[in-house]
C-alpha cells in the first residue's frame, strides 16, 4: 500500500516555521506563524490560566472521559460570552455548544453537519480566506465557491461586489463569515455591512457559518460579537465555531466550539443530536484541560476580570503596533503607502509587496513571511521595528 505513495508538500507556514527555527541570524523574525507574541517575542501563558490551572490540580479528581459534548460549564459560559448572557436565542432555549479541539476541530465538524443537514449545500468562502477552511469543507465533500471580500490594490473591502456575488446563494447554502479581525487581511465589515448580510441571508433563507477565532483581539470583547449577536437576532439558524487559542492563549490545549442557532427548541434538540453524532464519528470525546481553564475563569469574577485586563493589554499592544509600523515604514520615505495597516484589526495584515520582495525580506534580512504577503503584527516589536522598517525600505526600493 505505502510503496505506492508520493511525498506531498508541507503547508506553507509549518514550512515557514522551520527555516525560521533552523536561520541562525541573530535579528531574524518571525512574521509568518498566527500567534500572538510579547515584546520578548514570547508567547506567554496567561496569569488568568495559571491560576485556574492551579485551581483545577487541586480539585481535579478523575481523568474520565466528559462525554461527546464535553465540558457542559465550557459551552455554557462560551454562549453567553459570545450572544451575551440575555440574549434571546439563549432565553429561548434555541443553542447548543459541542466543545471541540480547537476552532480547527469545530470548523470540521461544522462542515460535516452542514453536509449531513443537506448534501446538495454550497459553502460560500471569502476570497481571501483562512487557507485551511478549504481542506476542512473538502474533506466534508462540500461544494465550494468564493465571493469577493478584499481589493489587493486598493486595500480595501470589494463589499458591493461581494453583495452582488452573494446574490446566487441559494435556499440551504452556507455562507462563511469571519466575525472580527479577519484572517489574513485584518479588513472587518462595518455595522451598516453586517446589517445588509444579514438581510440578504434572510432573503435568501442562507445559514451563515461564522468563524471566531479572535474575540477580544480587535476593538473588544462587546465589539467584536457585534456581527455574531445580529445574525442571530434576525436570523432563524447559525452556525459560530469559536477558538480559546488566542484570546485565552490556549494553542496547545486545542480549545474550541460548534455552537448551533436554531429556529426553535424542537429543531436545536434534533440539531444537537445530529451535531454529537458528528462528533462521534471524528474524534468521539474532546480533550478536557482547555476547557476546564475557560470554565473556571468565566466562572470566577477576580479571573474574569484578570483575563480582561490581560487581554485588554494584548489587544492595545496590537493596536499601537500598527499605529508603531506605518510611523517606522513612513520616516524611511518609501513611495507606497502603508497607512491602511493602521485602519485594520487583529494580528495580520497584508503588505502587498510581491514574491520577489518577501524571498528578499527572507534571504537578506531573515524576515520570514508568507507568500501572499500576510504578516502577523503581533510578530514584531520595539526592539526589531527599526530593522524591519528598514529592511522593508530597502527591498522597496
Amino acid at each position: 500500500m505505502f510503496s505506492e505513495l508520493k511525498p506531498l508538500p508541507l503547508d506553507p507556514i509549518l514550512s515557514l516555521m522551520q527555516a525560521y527555527k533552523e536561520d541562525t541570524h541573530p535579528n531574524k523574525i518571525d512574521l509568518g506563524v498566527g500567534v500572538y507574541k510579547d515584546e520578548a517575542g514570547h508567547t506567554k501563558v496567561l496569569d488568568a490560566v495559571k491560576k485556574a490551572e492551579e485551581h483545577r490540580l487541586k480539585t481535579e479528581d478523575t481523568k474520565t472521559y466528559i462525554g461527546l459534548a464535553g465540558d457542559l460549564g465550557f459551552n455554557a459560559k462560551i454562549e453567553a460570552l459570545l450572544f451575551g448572557a440575555q440574549h434571546q436565542v439563549i432565553e429561548q432555549d434555541r443553542v447548543v455548544t459541542a466543545q471541540a479541539p480547537g476552532g480547527t476541530g469545530a470548523l470540521r465538524v461544522a462542515a460535516e453537519f452542514i453536509k449531513r443537514c443537506n448534501p446538495e449545500a454550497t459553502i460560500w468562502v471569502c476570497d481571501p480566506t483562512w487557507a485551511n477552511h478549504y481542506a476542512l469543507f473538502e474533506a466534508a465533500h462540500l461544494s465550494i465557491r468564493e465571493y469577493p471580500y478584499y481589493d489587493q490594490a486598493a486595500k480595501s473591502l470589494r463589499f458591493e461586489e461581494m453583495m452582488q456575488a452573494l446574490m446566487q446563494v441559494k435556499s440551504g447554502d452556507v455562507v462563511l463569515l469571519h466575525a472580527c479581525c479577519h484572517n489574513p487581511t485584518g479588513m472587518d465589515l462595518t455595522k451598516e455591512q453586517w446589517q445588509k448580510v444579514a438581510e440578504l441571508l434572510k432573503e435568501k433563507q442562507a445559514v451563515p457559518l461564522i468563524d471566531t477565532a479572535y474575540l477580544g483581539f480587535g476593538e473588544g470583547l462587546e465589539e467584536d460579537a457585534y456581527g455574531i449577536r445580529l445574525l442571530a437576532d434576525q436570523l432563524d439558524e447559525v452556525i459560530i465555531c469559536s477558538s480559546c487559542s488566542k484570546n485565552f492563549g490556549l494553542y496547545r490545549e486545542r480549545t474550541g466550539g460548534c455552537t448551533v442557532v436554531a429556529k426553535n427548541t424542537a429543531h436545536k434538540d434534533n440539531a444537537r443530536s445530529l451535531l454529537l453524532t458528528v462528533v462521534r464519528g471524528i474524534y468521539s470525546m474532546p480533550p478536557a484541560h482547555g476547557a476546564a481553564i475557560v470554565d473556571i475563569i468565566l466562572g470566577s469574577d477576580e479571573l474574569t476580570k484578570m483575563w480582561h485586563d490581560e487581554l485588554a493589554e494584548m489587544r492595545n499592544r496590537i493596536n499601537g503596533l500598527r499605529e508603531l509600523m506605518v510611523s517606522k515604514i513612513s520616516d524611511r520615505n518609501v513611495a507606497q503607502d502603508f497607512g491602511f495597516i493602521q485602519q485594520q484589526y487583529g494580528m495580520f495584515s497584508f503588505l502587498g509587496i510581491n514574491k520577489e520582495q518577501i524571498a528578499r525580506l527572507r534571504d537578506d534580512y531573515s524576515i520570514y513571511i508568507v507568500g501572499s504577503s500576510r504578516v502577523n503584527v503581533a510578530g514584531v516589536s520595539r526592539q526589531n521595528i527599526d530593522y524591519f522598517a528598514d529592511a522593508l525600505a530597502d527591498v522597496l526600493k
